[in-house]
């Protein structure tokens, strides 16, 4: 695992995760869950939207398997099976009523970017759960150099937010505005905490990942909420 820094890591506490946004959602949720669950953790992961259904026998069906799973220190995932795809959807709400208070944390892919790095949400998205006390936004450093046509999902709503076209290419600047604006990865963050994970970092040199770090820190993000995160394969 990257060595992630944020404070709620290991403060002992029980959280409800949400994280929005593109760029690698999915595999920092499981980074995080399997980094949990060894430390002995309960951990519960789900969805508000769509994920692929895990084929690492970390899918819990019912409550019985959800506590066989915890028993052997590994995260379990619940979900709905859709028919026509091999996906999941919410969970069941009685399900998940049984288990979210016995969880001690519990992770929510809570939005959708159809693997585009970064993304501008669209009205009735994300779909935050009522607890959720954290909000994790994620964005690919794949999105940089790019067209907003290219690396965003919903790149006219990127581009009236950004006022330029959606052929412009997308840079620091614009990228940190994504991030922060509350018609971006902020919309309907309220008083939850907001953390970012700038994922694929190594696609960057390191005067990029400086500038990143200057232009979020300036507008008032504190640097111990922002987690730069390798996985990438290329400079930009």
């Amino acid at each position: 695992m990257t060595h992630c820094p944020f404070d709620f890591f290991s403060d002992g506490k029980k959280h409800t995760i949400c994280l929005v946004g593109g760029g690698g959602k999915t595999t920092v949720v499981y980074e995080l869950a399997a980094a949990w669950a060894a430390c002995g953790r309960r951990v519960l992961v789900l969805t508000s939207t769509h994920i692929l259904r895990p084929v690492d026998g970390s899918f819990a069906a019912d409550a019985t398997a959800v506590h066989n799973l915890w028993q052997q220190r590994r995260y379990a995932v619940i979900g709905t099976q859709e028919l026509a795809t091999s996906k999941l959807t919410a969970p069941p709400q009685d399900l998940y009523e049984a288990l979210h208070l016995q969880a001690d944390v519990i992770l929510c892919e809570a939005d959708g970017s159809r693997h585009h790095p970064c993304k501008v949400p669209a009205e009735n998205e994300p779909v935050l759960l009522p607890e959720c006390d954290i909000v994790l936004a994620v964005a690919g450093m794949d999105a940089l150099c790019r067209p907003l046509a290219q690396a965003c999902q919903r790149p006219q709503l990127a581009a009236e937010l950004l006022g330029c076209g959606a052929e412009k290419i997308l840079d620091a600047q614009m990228l940190t505005v994504l991030l922060l604006s509350e018609q971006g990865s902020r919309k309907n963050v309220g008083t939850r905490t907001y953390y970012i994970v700038l994922n694929k970092c190594d696609l960057l040199k390191a005067a990029q990942q400086e500038e990143m770090l200057r232009l979020l820190v300036g507008e008032g993000i504190d640097e111990r909420r922002i987690w730069l995160r390798e996985g990438g394969d290329s400079k930009c």
